[in-house]
């Protein structure tokens, strides 16, 4: 049941982030737009409304949230560049998931949005400083500071374990 949930592994902060690993993460966030189209192209509504796991979320539910944590990762990180340390706001991302939206609203909405989403999120990832990614915002969940760099190796591992459960899905039924 592991693997099921957490096909690349739970993740797990880096004791160093080096220019190198911060590359990688941007590079997962910049191609997950185009990895998601790819992994879903021709699927019907009934493939969107299967559970990537039994008593998981539907891909279609999954595609949505990632489109919600991606936008609330970009403005966290928007926080962090223009205040000193500010505590971003957490969200009940299962309650935003069975809200209307997700439920009337076809995947491919949130594909494009964030398709749109990333190619700011990842424009503002690449022209970050090495100082700008050492700012710090303070999360609420979690209860600590987390440097930029930190919350960037977080969506970089989320952009790959939600594509991978989509993956995981895709190969077991064999779509």
């Amino acid at each position: 049941m592991e693997i099921l949930k957490y096909p690349v592994g739970q993740f797990n902060m880096p004791d160093s982030i080096d220019e190198s690993k911060r590359n990688t993460w941007i590079i997962s966030i910049e191609q997950l737009p185009e990895r998601l189209k790819s992994a879903t192209m021709g699927w019907t509504t009934e493939q969107f409304d299967t559970p990537y796991r039994q008593g998981s979320w539907t891909v279609k539910q999954l595609i949505h949230h990632i489109a919600d944590s991606h936008m609330n990762s970009l403005i966290r990180f928007k926080w962090g560049l223009t205040e000193d340390s500010p505590t971003i706001k957490a969200y009940d991302q299962d309650a935003w998931g069975k809200l209307s939206d997700v439920r009337i609203l076809e995947a491919r909405v949130s594909m494009d949005l964030i398709s749109a989403l990333h190619h700011r999120f990842v424009a503002l990832l690449k022209n970050m400083s090495r100082e700008d990614y050492k700012r710090t915002i303070f999360h609420p969940e979690k209860k600590q500071l987390m440097s930029l760099e930190q919350l960037l190796a977080l969506y970089g591992w989320h952009s790959e374990h939600h594509l991978a459960q989509i993956l995981q899905l895709k190969q077991q039924k064999s779509w």
